[in-house]
Formats: C-alpha cells, structure tokens, sequence
C-alpha cells in the first residue's frame, strides 16, 4: 500500500512537472527561470522523450518490479513527446528544400537578419547572402559600425546601396553594438530612440535601433536585440520583452532580430487578435516555418530554438520566410532568417 502511495506522489508530481514544461503559459511560468529554459527547446524535448521510453522499456521487461513505475513514466513522456511534437508542426517546420523565390513586386520589402556574434562572418560575407537575398532591410545585431559600413560599400558595388544605423552601449563588446541598413528605396530614416540602455529609450543590456521614415511615410524599422534570459538577467530579459511590445504598439511596423525568445515567451504580450508582441506577428508562424531553430548553429534545425524572428504589424502580409542553413559554418552561433513583406493594402 505504502509503495503504491509514494508511486502515485512520484508520477504526479512528474506530470505537473512535465505540464509546466511543456506549457508554461497555463500557469503564468513562461518567463520565469528554469521553465523559461525548458520550453525554449521543443525539438531537444521531443528527442528526450524518445529516449527516455526507450530506457524504460528496458527497464519494464528486465526488472519486473520497477514495471508498474516505469509504466506510467512511459504513458507520461509519450504525452509530454506528443504534446510537443504536435506543436512544433502546428507552428511549422518548414520546407526542407526552402523556400521558392517569389516574384519581386515593387512594394515588396525583403529583410533579413543575422546575429553575427560580433562581426565573425565578417563583411563580405554578410554583404554576399544580403545581396543573395536582395534585402532592402538588414538587422544586425553583435556588429559594429564599422562592419556595417562596409557590408553597406559591398553591396553598393552589388548594384544595392544601404544606409547604415548603429546603436552601442559601448566600444568595449562587439556584442553590445547593433547595426541596422535600410535601403534608399524605402526612404529617409533617422534614429529615433536614445542610445543610452535601459528603457524608456532602449533594450536594457543589448541595443535595439529603432528607425523611423524622416517625412512620416513608411514603416518604422526596428532592429532588435534583447539580453539572453541567463540567470542573473531573467529580469532585464523580461523588461526587454516588455519594452519591445510597446514598440510594435503603431499601426505599420517592421521589427527583426535576435529576441532571445521564442513565442511561448512571447506570450501574454500581445495587444491585438493573431499578435505575438505587442500588435505584431510571426513571420514564420504565418508561412509555417515557426518551429524552425535559429540557435545553436551547432545543432540540427528542428533540434534547436527558434529565437530570432520577423515581426510586423497587420498592414504587411508575409508573402516569404525562412531559415537560412546554409551558413552555419560561417562563424556566428545564430543562422540568419529572411522574410518578404508586401502591404496589405
């Protein structure tokens, strides 16, 4: 009796465990430490899981007594692997031989971005794949000025000019440096958040740049860079998410970049039906490639987090999107993504 009491205790703390793992957002725990973590990982989970079963199947034929508790684990982690396998393809897993190049129409704005790891692919390599892709908007974050600068004389020569726009903290860690360029196609940007870090202006411990058209007309552009939710910075990662919806609260709005966050960290921030921050949505939730890893280069797509995005407001329809796989070796820990926007209207 009493070993069938604690076996009980055990499976159901293991399942209200493997719930909160698996859906955070049930409990208000989707930005808070540990579960922050285990739910930026949904591929590795379903991997786990796997594993896992496999262990105690095991275990279920060689140790007769251990059959009853090994049973009900199995039930349990089937459930948690199924759970998240179901909602990696519900957000999309992509197209494994990419995505077709669509018709370039004059509206239309390309952008891609590419956390660089301060500057490591180096500008010509940068300057080649915006070219590849035809980007009118790149987002740069972990790259200097001086990077940008020359990304912007490649591509000029490319037959693509750029204006380019930094934001750092200081000159001290590539990392705290964010370069955004912006095509003359679009029009005249400025700056138009303060460099100092810190909210109301800025990210906390990472620049993003928000540009906005000179004379009104355009999309405010937003190259994003929010901390990563290490353990000494859960706080500032969560005022940075707090702070980078209030800057997708306008009506024609264009934000790229490393967001350190997947869209169960997003939750909760949304202001408006279909968002994910603020009054924007998911480039890859809306072309079905949302589920694809952005981060570590090092692991396999769908093993990995998808943590950088495009996001844009209702007035812009996602005509494109995905993860590029073909630069893994090129230094930064990030893969880049690209997406093509056309207006709504």
């Amino acid at each position: 009796m009493l070993n069938r009491l604690l076996r009980t205790l055990f499976l159901g703390a293991t399942a209200a465990l493997l719930l909160v793992f698996g859906w955070p957002q049930l409990f208000g725990l989707q930005n808070t430490w540990v579960a922050a973590h285990a739910v930026s990982l949904r591929g590795l989970a379903v991997a786990g899981s796997a594993l896992l079963i496999g262990v105690l199947l095991v275990l279920l034929v060689a140790i007769r007594p251990l059959r009853p508790l090994a049973g009900g684990l199995i039930v349990l982690l089937l459930l948690f692997g199924i759970g998240n396998a179901g909602l990696l393809v519900t957000r999309g897993l992509g197209d494994p031989a990419g995505t077709p190049a669509l018709a370039e129409t004059t509206d239309a704005v390309t952008v891609l971005s590419w956390n660089t790891l301060g500057d490591e692919p180096g500008a010509a390599a940068i300057a080649r794949l915006a070219l590849d892709q035809n980007a009118d908007v790149v987002t740069l974050p972990e790259t200097t000025e001086a990077t940008g600068e020359a990304v912007a004389e490649a591509m000029r020569a490319g037959g693509r000019p750029m204006w380019v726009h930094t934001l750092a903290f200081d000159q001290i860690s590539k990392a705290r440096s964010t370069t955004l360029l912006i095509s003359p196609d679009l029009g005249d940007y400025s700056v138009s958040n303060e460099a100092g870090s810190g909210p109301p202006g800025n990210t906390n411990v990472l620049p993003t740049v928000v540009a906005a058209p000179v004379d009104g007309n355009g999309p405010t552009i937003i190259a994003v860079h929010a901390v990563a939710p290490i353990r000494f910075e859960m706080s500032n990662w969560r005022s940075d998410l707090d702070w980078l919806a209030e800057q997708c609260a306008g009506e024609n709005v264009i934000m790229a970049g490393d967001f350190n966050a997947t869209v169960d960290h997003l939750s909760g921030r949304e202001t408006s039906a279909g968002a994910v921050l603020g009054d924007c949505r998911d480039a890859g939730l809306a072309t079905g490639a949302g589920a694809v890893g952005t981060w570590p280069t090092f692991a396999p797509a769908l093993l990995g987090s998808p943590i950088d995005h495009v996001l844009a407001t209702a007035n812009w329809q996602v005509q494109s999107m995905r993860v590029i796989e073909s630069e893994d070796d090129a230094g930064s820990d990030h893969r880049p993504i690209v997406a093509t926007l056309t207006p709504t209207s």
